[in-house]
């Protein structure tokens, strides 16, 4: 499930999430910024912009490599995806609660610049191809817009992000080539891999989202305030066992 709660968990060579093939860093000392999120997670919307002011408060003291990373909170969901009424009443036991949590997350969000209109969505996708599309935009340098996109075509304008054509046209307005695009949203060996990838997250004991990761170290779980998120990059940036977890990386 996603989460909104005020929790901060600083990371230990314990917190350390498998590496996967391909995360080896080539600066030992680089700091590589994980965020595990699912496209249709509100909080992953509100913490996006937490996490980009946190990130302006540190301003040029840190560096950091930012990759979104796939984690589907629906992995069941039927792949033309259902009715989000009747999924989110059979989800929470009635639509009036499904309403009472989306204008909780509205009005947090609100105080971000976001707005939700949730009125406006008629489905609640299968997130996969979605997931496919961000890491075609991670390789093309794209990621972090291409993550915008999705979360204002989904809560903003009500668009069905499990949709190929509509994630073609998401991609390719964001600067992607739109047959690469419509290319790997037919792929599924590489649909396969980014559900294990996915899994892998589940796996290793990430149960909401967004989480970030320093290092590969769990760092913040939630959609944190931006003074939280800052304080916890700048302890983890500095704690020797998240640095030992980057050279980990490097060497692997």
């Amino acid at each position: 499930m996603h989460s909104g709660t005020e929790k901060l968990s600083i990371g230990s060579p314990e917190g350390v999430i498998p590496v996967t093939e391909g995360d080896a860093m080539e600066d030992a000392t680089r700091l590589t910024l994980d965020i595990v999120s699912d496209t249709i997670c509100p909080w992953c919307y509100v913490g996006k912009r937490r996490l980009e002011a946190a990130l302006a408060a540190i301003g040029d003291g840190l560096s950091f490599d930012i990759r979104w990373r796939p984690y589907e909170l629906n992995p069941d969901m039927p792949r033309e995806g259902l009715d989000r009424k009747l999924y989110r009443t059979r989800k929470f036991g009635s639509w009036a609660t499904s309403r009472e949590l989306d204008a909780q997350v509205a009005a947090a969000g609100a105080t971000e610049g976001l707005e939700f209109h949730h009125d406006r969505i008629e489905k609640t996708p299968n997130t996969l191809l979605s997931h496919v599309l961000v890491r075609l935009a991670g390789d093309a340098g794209l990621q972090g817009d291409l993550v915008e996109a999705l979360f204002s075509a989904y809560f903003v304008e009500g668009r069905d992000v499990g949709d190929p054509a509509v994630l073609a046209a998401i991609g390719s307005d964001t600067g992607l080539d739109r047959a690469t695009v419509e290319a790997a949203l037919a792929d599924e060996a590489l649909h396969a891999d980014v559900r294990a990838e996915a899994r892998s997250f589940a796996q290793s004991g990430i149960r909401g989202v967004p989480t970030v990761l320093l290092n590969r170290v769990v760092i913040v779980s939630g959609a944190q305030r931006p003074a939280l998120i800052e304080h916890a990059l700048r302890k983890a940036a500095a704690d020797e066992s998240v640095i030992a977890a980057g050279r980990l990386l490097a060497d692997a």
